[in-house]
């Protein structure tokens, strides 16, 4: 995407576009992420969301697209668990958040949830923390109060995990955003977020969530 390409985090061990495992990480030309699902090293987008969420953090500033992110001088490292419907598991989650703290992320944005209580999600949520690694989380979408109702991996009682709820142009709570007066902890922008999508390298769109809101703090 216009404003993404110039952003990316690139693995300096790997040869792009040579068909071999450079740095013997065990994932072939994975240049600026992976793919868990696959074992790939392509974690191209196919639903937009991460697109989406990646621009809202760092879009280039200046680069003659329509959009900038919060902190266009970062370096966005793609880590790819959900496929195309926006499904996954828990075990190539872990292995993206493995991937990323091996590979020296700073910050893990996880605009995703669902799945019950997972202590190999929790240990590496807490191997991250170990390395300094922030942990942001998006709340959810269910209109949910997560102090009864955990909503993970937001709700997990580990001290690097930001959960972020969605509010409006008001500062209000988004009607569909979960809360918690212990369990999420801050509320950020997350209706009518214009931002970058995958159609193609110009395309931009206006989404609505707790997805939305995770990268203006992550």
């Amino acid at each position: 995407h216009q404003d993404l390409a110039g952003r990316r985090w690139t693995n300096p061990g790997e040869i792009p576009g040579n068909g071999s495992d450079d740095d013997g990480d065990g994932y072939i030309d994975n240049v600026y992420g992976i793919n868990s699902i696959i074992d790939s090293g392509d974690p191209m987008d196919d639903n937009d969301h991460g697109t989406h969420v990646a621009g809202t953090i760092g879009a280039q500033a200046n680069g003659g697209g329509p959009h900038v992110g919060v902190a266009w001088n970062v370096r966005l490292m793609a880590l790819k668990f959900l496929d195309a419907n926006g499904s996954g598991s828990t075990s190539d989650a872990v292995q993206c958040i493995d991937f990323g703290r091996q590979n020296g992320a700073r910050i893990l944005n996880n605009s995703w949830g669902g799945g019950g209580y997972s202590q190999s999600l929790v240990d590496a949520i807490i191997a991250a923390r170990n390395a300094g690694i922030l942990f942001v989380a998006a709340a959810g979408n269910e209109s949910n109060n997560n102090d009864a109702f955990p909503s993970y991996p937001a709700t997990y009682e580990v001290d690097n995990v930001i959960s972020v709820a969605a509010v409006n142009r008001a500062d209000q709570l988004a009607t569909f955003s979960n809360l918690g007066a212990s369990t999420v902890h801050l509320g950020a922008p997350g209706v009518d977020i214009f931002s970058s999508t995958s159609g193609s390298d110009t395309e931009y769109k206006t989404f609505n969530g707790t997805s939305m809101a995770a990268p203006h703090v992550s």
